[in-house]
């Protein structure tokens, strides 16, 4: 973006593993980007490259919430995914090793028919039960976890069908899963419908669960919480769309914390099942409800006399009868990290994104992805990116790599949003052997008369899709600023993306001006980008957009002007409100440039928006001398302060100690932003 104030385009601590970053990426990471990085030795490759081999990334994923909570002798849930992983068809099969001592990764890749009706299988510890992309179902029975099993998933299977043709079933407890004193329990991305009784039933005393990204539907009696007098339970539940139930949505007793966010609750006007309430705090729970989604909901929020029940943020549609709150509760940040979705987001959301998937992060799919070739040279099946991205079926349902030979490849791409799940990948042994470069500029004419590119338009690359990776190879705008200075927009952006889940994995970022753009398909939507293993160059603003986008582990350059001077800014974030904006972790930022020369940020507030909350986190990084002692400054006539900038351990000879001008997180702060913070339920893995 420009630094001139008055240009129109401005009216306009803990380790990655331990945040949810597996094992199997930073072991790509290493085997992918070759010597030229520095980040990782040779002893480290060796030991990533063995993890990569014996643990493939759906069988290293950790729970989130009050399940990855250290507690009744447990650290964290993750499963199996220290044993042996198996794939089951039978039934037969299936309660081998569900009920065995040793701990398995057990990929259901059938329609399982329970026999009996209603049979559900008694899980032992230390299991992940996992769908084979939206294959596994189990139908007519589920699965119990008794007392003290612990340290389970269940992800990505759909469990239904034990109806009995009764709906307020006092006969048949048929349960798609049923716990009674276990803990640390991690229910994921799951379709659980059409059962005789409930579809969850966490009991007796059950604690350090959490209920994410499931679909709950077409059932009398959802998910219950609680049957003790004891006050013990610690349960997470987010995320989940929960459609056409009656009761329980869930009804809560006596849980010690239960925090519910971002669920959507919908009530189908002209269908014969109403619901008789939402989401109920009973008896002495302590419930927190926050930046959810009732639509058409009867009575949608009550408690009793004895609850707590505190709510921030939530939607309420169509909704009649109670809603209550109450108490003072509990702050679930005390006990682990989160992010909120915006409520108004949640539908669309959980429509798109709860229950089994095939799309990455969880996808359990053995399948090799389609690969397409790129070379100048005519040796592979395209010569052009374009040509290849062109090739994609339209909403492709799979991964698709398309895989770039060593060369110079001077064209725009863009990569439009009906066309996810790609990864264009440079083939050479550095990603400086793969460069894809252009040179439009914000101010250079359209070939057609029809004005000029813009900002956005100048991109050399532009990615729309979600689900977008790219990694070993060079995105560059070489516009030449020198030789141009007739044109009034300088801007020349190398990478644009606009999309969510957009992984950048070990390349090369190289402009000046706006080199790159992290945006959002629209101001109300969500767009994450993980940048990791990665070098950013650039003077002017050369990391800026709206989007939730995390720097990890990288190399940010600063680089002089284009008549040899020092001086310019990082960050340009333009943050909605109530989202996380840019966030650089565990990286470096420095450059042949004068001594106290650039800041590391200033506000963009696009178009002259003011209810836009700009925010920037630096933190644990190495700051070279050239960053100034007071590294924010402000811009077109918004004031850094009243946005979000801040810092937390930075080291180096441009770090600084805490002052009005140059605010530091505390420790609870800093416990509230970090990558898992910025990430959400998604868990970059290389694909």
């Amino acid at each position: 973006m420009s630094e001139n104030h008055n240009n129109a385009r401005h009216r306009r601590g803990r380790s990655v593993l331990a945040v949810g970053v597996p094992v199997v990426l930073t072991a790509a990471g290493a085997l992918a980007y070759g010597p030229d990085l520095g980040l990782l030795g040779a002893g480290a490759q060796q030991r990533a490259a063995a993890a990569t081999a014996t643990a493939p990334a759906w069988a290293t994923a950790v729970a989130d919430g009050f399940a990855s909570v250290d507690a009744q002798g447990q650290n964290g849930t993750y499963g199996g995914r220290d044993g042996q992983v198996v794939t089951v068809r039978t039934q037969a099969e299936l309660e081998k090793y569900a009920t065995a001592t040793e701990p398995y990764v057990i990929v259901v890749a059938a329609t399982i028919d329970m026999n009996p009706v209603g049979k559900e299988i008694k899980v032992r510890s230390d299991k992940t039960i996992v769908g084979s992309g939206t294959s596994g179902h189990i139908v007519g029975g589920g699965f119990f976890l008794g007392s003290g099993v612990h340290n389970v998933i269940i992800r990505n299977l759909t469990i239904r069908d034990a109806y009995q043709g009764v709906w307020n079933d006092k006969e048949h407890d048929f349960d798609a899963i049923q716990m009674d004193g276990a803990h640390h329990v991690w229910i994921d991305h799951n379709d659980l419908r059409h059962m005789a009784d409930g579809l969850i039933d966490v009991r007796k005393d059950s604690t350090n669960v959490t209920v994410s990204w499931n679909r709950m539907s077409d059932d009398n009696k959802a998910f219950g919480i609680g049957w003790t007098d004891n006050v013990v339970t610690d349960i997470t539940i987010h995320h989940n769309w929960i459609r056409e139930t009656e009761q329980r949505n869930p009804s809560t007793d006596n849980a010690a914390h239960a925090h519910l966010y971002n669920n959507f609750l919908e009530d189908v006007a002209g269908t014969d099942i109403k619901s008789s309430y939402g989401n109920y705090s009973r008896g002495k729970t302590a419930m927190v409800l926050e930046n959810s989604y009732f639509q058409g909901v009867n009575n949608p929020v009550i408690k009793d006399a004895t609850a707590t029940l505190v709510q921030r943020g939530n939607v309420f549609s169509g909704t009649s009868g109670r809603n209550e709150s109450g108490g003072a509760a509990f702050d679930p940040k005390v006990h682990y990290s989160y992010a909120l979705d915006a409520a108004s987001n949640v539908p669309s959301l959980l429509k798109s994104g709860a229950g089994p998937s095939t799309s990455v992060g969880i996808s359990m799919s053995t399948k090799a992805a389609t690969t397409l070739t790129v070379a100048k040279d005519g040796s592979g099946q395209y010569s052009t990116v374009q040509a290849a991205v062109n090739a994609v079926p339209a909403n492709n349902a799979s991964r698709i790599v398309i895989a770039v030979k060593p060369g110079t490849y001077r064209e725009t791409v863009k990569v439009p949003a009906n066309k996810p799940h790609v990864t264009i990948q440079g083939t050479g042994g550095s990603r400086k052997d793969t460069v894809i470069v252009y040179n439009n500029a914000a101010g250079t004419p359209k070939p057609d008369g029809s004005g000029t590119y813009g900002t956005g338009g100048s991109a050399t690359v532009a990615v729309e899709a979600d689900d977008f990776q790219a990694r070993n190879l060079t995105f560059s705008n070489d516009f030449d600023e020198k030789a141009n200075q007739n044109l009034s927009g300088h801007q020349a952006v190398a990478l644009r993306t606009a999309a969510d889940k957009v992984f950048l994995d070990g390349v090369i970022v190289d402009g000046d001006q706006d080199t790159l753009l992290l945006d959002t398909a629209a101001k109300d939507r969500l767009g994450r980008v993980y940048v990791a293993n990665t070098y950013v160059m650039g003077n002017v603003d050369f990391i800026f957009g709206r989007a939730t986008a995390v720097v990890d582990r990288s190399v940010i350059t600063l680089k002089k002007r284009w008549d040899g001077s020092s001086g310019g800014y990082v960050t340009a974030p333009s943050t909605a409100a109530n989202r996380k904006g840019i966030l650089i972790a565990n990286s470096a930022v420095g450059g042949d440039v004068s001594a106290s020369s650039f800041y590391l940020g200033r506000p963009w507030h696009a178009g002259g928006d003011a209810t836009l909350d700009p925010q920037t986190t630096v933190r644990n990084t190495t700051l070279g001398a050239a960053v100034k002692s007071t590294p924010w400054t402000d811009m077109s006539g918004f004031s850094w302060k009243d946005d979000r900038f801040a810092e937390y351990r930075n080291s180096g000879a441009g770090s600084g100690s805490a002052s009005t001008d140059r605010p530091q997180l505390t420790d609870a702060q800093a416990a509230a932003q970090e990558v898992a913070d910025w990430l959400g339920d998604w868990t970059p893995s290389a694909s």
